[in-house]
């Protein structure tokens, strides 16, 4: 018997990207809601408590809500792409690659909490290095990204598509958060196994899909002794076994001269690169994605699949 899936918000970015990732399966049912009853709450209500598995592509607020309708419903599992409950203690932080228990306790979890794109980058660089003891306490860790615009939302990408728009985005690239102050600092900080907040400056370029995470550091604050290969290994020692995380080789990373932010657009995977030089003072450590690939769409179905192998 196939399983019943509602997506509560299927007709934004990300919630027409699941619907796409989970055409023509017959495994799974998916309940709708014509885009005209979005608003009709009984109906929502309704969908919610008649599914398997609710994933919800919603703003905070409107999450909430949505669970607080699943209240008493302990049959409902839910997987939540908003940042409303990623660092919740009782929810499952959605990236299966994070550590090697993390896939069961998503199988297992009613509440799977979806990472955002930029935390699976910063998080999938930093944590292993954290994890082996490279990076030390009270490291000052620093995160640069740029992202298509798609991770914007729908008025965002208006906004880079539409030059009539009176609010329209002329610039070709941007950084914003320049406050240092960004939702996804917190889940980098506790799922990345930090003991103080990363500086994360963000930013968005002009192409649709894509993203690049750069994690640079001194070696010489790292352990006594790191290097560039001991960095390398750590990573790759991490991801073993698995096939959604490449680590690059370094003999290949060491060939290129710069890297493409749509290199895995429409793809569901993430490639990690360490950068440097053999006996050189720093390594520069680079994560690219598709920012609704593995950083939103794609790790909800990956997620809603180990709950459905449970």
């Amino acid at each position: 018997m196939s399983a019943k899936i509602f997506i509560d918000g299927e007709h934004g970015t990300t919630g027409l990207q699941i619907r796409t990732r989970m055409a023509g399966r017959r495994d799974v049912e998916l309940l709708s809601i014509p885009e005209a009853e979005r608003r009709n709450a009984a109906m929502r209500e309704d969908l919610l408590n008649s599914a398997d598995i609710a994933i919800l592509c919603l703003p905070d607020d409107a999450s909430r809500e949505a669970v607080s309708m699943l209240s008493g419903n302990n049959r409902v599992r839910i997987i939540d792409t908003s940042t409303a409950y990623r660092v919740a203690d009782d929810w499952a932080y959605g990236f299966a690659e994070m550590d090697k228990a993390q896939t069961d306790k998503i199988r297992s979890a009613r509440c799977v909490a979806n990472p955002g794109c930029y935390p699976t980058g910063a998080i999938g660089l930093i944590r292993p290095l954290r994890a082996a003891g490279l990076l030390p306490d009270g490291y000052p860790v620093s995160v640069n990204a740029v992202s298509g615009y798609t991770g914007g939302g729908k008025q965002m990408i208006a906004q880079m598509e539409d030059a009539s728009r009176e609010d329209a985005i002329t610039a070709n690239n941007f950084v914003y958060g320049l406050t240092l102050k960004h939702k996804h600092v917190p889940e980098m900080k506790i799922h990345g196994l930090l003991d103080r907040a990363p500086l994360f400056s963000p930013s968005v370029g002009r192409f649709a899909q894509g993203m690049i995470v750069q994690v640079p550091l001194f070696l010489e604050d790292l352990k006594d002794g790191a290097t560039l290969e001991s960095v390398h290994a750590a990573l790759t020692a991490h991801y073993a076994g698995q096939d959604i995380v490449t680590v690059v080789p370094l003999e290949e990373s060491a060939k290129l001269s710069r890297i493409d932010a749509e290199e895995l657009v429409g793809q569901d995977t993430m490639k990690l690169f360490v950068f440097g030089s053999t006996g050189g003072a720093h390594v520069n450590l680079v994560a690219v994605l598709d920012n609704l690939g593995k950083g939103a769409s794609g790790a909800a179905v990956q997620n809603m699949d180990l709950m459905l192998s449970a």
